[in-house]
């Protein structure tokens, strides 16, 4: 497909939100034609020509958040002329339901039928008992969750993650999950997204250690299998890798936020978890100072290694506070922000004390009210740090050219999160904008003009380095999951071959070998599901 010079957000934007499109290479007067009646319904001019570092572009920006009137519309002007896009208040209805069905296609011990699956269907898969690694001797039962990404590899603390935003997705937009994916539990007891959770949840109670309350770090083969070979072709040994603090203190923050999340719809299993969370704080009282996970020398699958457990230990500290208002969770909770060993504002897989910060903060117990001064300080320092990031940035998101990592647009989403989080606890709505800019980012207006969803957009990605959707031989890969996006590392060889000398933003190939740019993972799947919940039709 031919690059236009009109890159935006390839299915649309809701009436009342800022509407964005940004032009590369020039500037002028632009015009939206409706696409039922031909007439102009909106002429504006482009910002001045910037040169934007990110992207290697030169880029000016059109601003037509006046246009209110819902519609199908197209962009021309200068020659050039966009795609079609909707102007619609449920215009990411459909977009976010994808997502969130995303996670059922990742699911992992069980038959995907065509009923639910439609042509991604598969068998069941890695249903053999798993080997303790270090005691090979002993297996468990390790059935059951996601698969993590584009290998079949099930990693605690990228499920705590991905949980975390799912949960806290919920509770902010319960009303963004009124409709039904449908799931086979679907019922009218519970919404779909806390029957998906509790797939991953029931995976992660069989890896903590009945004996000790520690956690399993993971449960892989020894190394990944081809690209092509679909889940139930997957016969490799399992093995559950050793305990360590990280995901032990991840497992207990999850376990407690799920406690505190099902305790009114599910009083047993909200139990079950408390229970389990409180087994592994134990664990992690018990051993203080525990070196980070390391891959045995024959382990080449995921490593998910972290030298610093100080913000795992924070976060579980705050959930079990919460869950459970004891002032021992509360004590501890209080001494790691003092002792400042971690990032309090981070939400990413290995650097979680933003999870603790935002559960103190919506904590409905008594509070230490200088330390919510420090962490809403801290907060809302980060957020104008984005912001103003992204008000400078030519496609108005926050990643500045040295940000373009492995899984970047797990960054643009985390910092919407951020920057959305912030409002709502500082009771204002002045990020909304920058937030919707994050959303058009991902969904098309970008340097390489792909919307970053499978499945959703014009130009979507079709090739992602994921196996079933490699091996199953339909021609669309499995729908509603998140590319990792550019990554100027250039860290795959299809990328090292095909991408050098470009711009940070724009090293980016949809290409099933690139899986340093187009894996994809749930943890980058779950912001993007909570960031689309906040827009989700009221």
């Amino acid at each position: 497909m031919t690059k236009q010079h009109i890159a935006m957000n390839q299915l649309g934007y809701r009436p009342q939100d800022r509407k964005l499109a940004v032009i590369q290479e020039q500037t002028g007067v632009y015009r939206i034609v409706n696409e039922q009646t031909g007439e102009v319904a909106w002429e504006g001019e482009t910002s001045a020509l910037q040169a934007d570092q990110a992207s290697g572009a030169k880029v000016s920006q059109l601003d037509f958040t006046s246009l209110k009137e819902v519609g199908q519309y197209r962009i021309e002007g200068n020659g050039d002329r966009s795609w079609t896009f909707t102007i619609d208040g449920r215009v990411y209805d459909d977009v976010q339901v994808a997502v969130l069905k995303a996670f059922y296609y990742l699911r992992c011990g069980v038959e995907l039928t065509s009923e639910y699956a439609g042509p991604w269907k598969h068998g069941a898969c890695h249903t053999s008992p798993v080997i303790v690694y270090d005691q090979p001797d002993k297996t468990i039962d390790g059935t059951g969750g996601w698969h993590d990404a584009g290998d079949y590899g099930k990693y605690i603390v990228a499920a705590g993650k991905a949980v975390a935003d799912m949960l806290l997705a919920y509770e902010l937009y319960p009303h963004a999950f009124d409709r039904k994916v449908p799931l086979p539990e679907s019922d009218e007891r519970m919404v779909d997204v806390l029957h998906e959770v509790k797939v991953e949840l029931d995976w992660m109670l069989k890896m903590q250690d009945q004996d000790t309350g520690g956690v399993y770090h993971k449960l892989t083969t020894l190394q990944f299998p081809p690209l092509d070979t679909m889940p139930e072709e997957d016969t490799a040994e399992l093995y559950a890798l050793p305990i360590s603090a990280c995901a032990t203190a991840s497992f207990a923050a999850t376990m407690a936020m799920a406690a505190r999340v099902y305790r009114r719809l599910d009083q047993p299993y909200a139990e079950r978890c408390l229970d389990a969370a409180k087994q592994a704080w134990k664990w992690l009282e018990a051993n203080p100072q525990t070196p980070g996970f390391k891959n045995p020398v024959d382990v080449g699958t995921g490593e998910y290694g972290d030298e610093n457990d100080w913000d795992e230990r924070y976060w579980a500290a705050a959930e079990l506070y919460r869950a459970t208002g004891e002032a021992e969770y509360h004590q501890v909770l209080l001494q790691s922000v003092k002792a400042l060993g971690f990032n309090l504002t981070a939400l990413g897989w290995s650097d979680m004390g933003g999870y603790g910060t935002i559960s103190y903060l919506l904590c409905e117990h008594e509070r230490d009210e200088a330390i919510v001064g420090v962490l809403k300080k801290a907060l809302s320092q980060r957020a104008a740090e984005l912001a103003q990031v992204s008000e400078k940035d030519g496609y108005g998101i926050s990643l500045l050219p040295e940000d373009y990592r492995w899984g970047s647009n797990m960054d643009v989403m985390n910092h919407a999160m951020l920057l959305l989080l912030t409002q709502h606890i500082e009771g204002h709505h002045r990020y909304e904008g920058i937030a919707a800019a994050h959303v058009h980012y991902l969904l098309g207006m970008n340097v390489n003009e792909i919307s970053y969803i499978s499945g959703y957009g014009h130009t979507a990605m079709a090739y992602p380095h994921h196996r079933p959707s490699v091996g199953d031989g339909i021609e669309a890969p499995v729908p509603g999951m998140v590319s990792g996006g550019p990554n100027k590392n250039l860290q795959d060889e299809y990328a090292a071959k095909h991408l050098q000398g470009k711009a940070p933003a724009a090293c980016y190939a949809d290409h099933e070998d690139s899986y340093a740019t187009n894996e994809v993972t749930i943890y980058w799947n779950s912001p993007a599901l909570f960031v689309l919940s906040h827009f989700v039709h009221k």
